[in-house]
């Protein structure tokens, strides 16, 4: 417990920045005029101010500075950096609506950034192999977590709850840097979903999605364990971020077999999969939080348990998401029209 209350302070410092922070971006974003139109992608109906994202960066990189311990120094201003170049390119798709090419290259420079800094997977043993996998880990996650913002709530509450298991799995293992920007990211998401929840009076945009899944996929990396072998240990970050990583290969491969681009946006989210089924926009959430919540618990107990209990539970849950996978494209083939959106 004492562990957890040394990091209260930073999650107090992100929520209050966000929360103050906020009703501002959405006044400059209303007279920028940077605003969201409905699309393919969201459900809503009417233009909404695009730059609560502004506040989620700046609580999270001012919660970071203000806390942050000399010893993680060239880490830490990894991060900084990645996450301002982020921001800054997520503002400008946000109000001329970049080309993917362009994205993806600045995401894949952020995540050299900090992959040269230190923070990279560990699998293979040679960075030939571990480098490529650290950029493409860190530039999925970013889309992924951008990819299910169609919804008031969803990308922030998500961010929220992985976060906070993220959170709580650092301490247990002692780890101060994963536990501090675990903290961060959790205040300043929870700040903004104080306004993003159904109904939503702003979005985060681009600047948001892409600050808070460059931050999810850094802890994912940095999460260690003293116990748990690898074949164990792989398995809990995904846990915890089940819901964007399920999400980003639905979509994906529902694209490809229906011969669209990937990157094409369209209704062909869990989200959207989940609402087509009759279900209101909170009933949704609802659905959707507790899921993230549930693979989150099985995180925890999977991090906690023996290794021989751990693995056989981790695998068991993985074939859960392989069902959930499964179930959402009879849910398309069934409630939702197979044509582009």
């Amino acid at each position: 417990m004492d562990a957890t209350l040394q990091f209260i302070p930073i999650m107090i410092v992100g929520f209050a920045a966000s929360l103050g922070l906020t009703p501002i971006t959405r006044q400059i974003a209303m007279r920028l005029g940077v605003t969201a139109a409905p699309n393919k992608r969201n459900i809503h109906a009417s233009h909404m101010p695009l730059m609560g994202g502004a506040a989620i960066y700046v609580a999270f990189v001012l919660s970071v500075l203000l806390f942050s311990p000399p010893f993680y120094l060239v880490e830490l201003g990894a991060i900084v950096a990645g996450s301002t170049l982020l921001a800054w390119i997520g503002y400008l798709d946000d109000r001329k609506d970049l080309s993917p090419r362009i994205r993806l290259i600045v995401m894949a420079v952020a995540a050299l950034v900090v992959a040269l800094a230190g923070i990279q997977i560990r699998l293979f043993g040679t960075p030939l192999i571990d480098i490529p996998l650290t950029l493409f880990w860190i530039v999925a996650l970013i889309n992924a977590v951008n990819w299910i913002d169609n919804m008031d709530g969803l990308a922030a509450g998500t961010s929220a709850i992985t976060s906070g298991f993220f959170l709580f799995i650092a301490v247990t293992q002692g780890q101060i840097l994963v536990s501090m920007l675990a903290a961060a990211i959790f205040g300043s998401a929870v700040g903004f979903l104080t306004y993003n929840f159904n109904p939503s009076s702003t979005f985060m945009g681009d600047m948001g999605a892409y600050t808070l899944g460059f931050v999810l996929a850094i802890l994912a990396i940095k999460l260690e364990f003293e116990v748990q072998p690898l074949n164990v240990t792989w398995m809990v970050p995904i846990l915890v971020l089940a819901l964007p990583v399920l999400d980003i290969n639905l979509a994906i491969s529902t694209r490809l077999a229906e011969g669209r681009s990937p990157m094409q946006a369209g209704k062909d989210h869990i989200s959207h999969r989940v609402m087509s089924i009759g279900f209101t926009q909170r009933q949704t959430l609802f659905i959707l939080y507790s899921m993230s919540i549930l693979f989150g618990i099985i995180s925890v107990v999977v991090s906690q348990v023996s290794p021989d209990k751990a693995f056989s539970i981790g695998v068991f849950s993985l074939g859960v998401m392989v069902f959930i996978f499964a179930l959402m494209v009879f849910v398309r083939r069934k409630y939702q029209r197979v044509t582009p959106q």
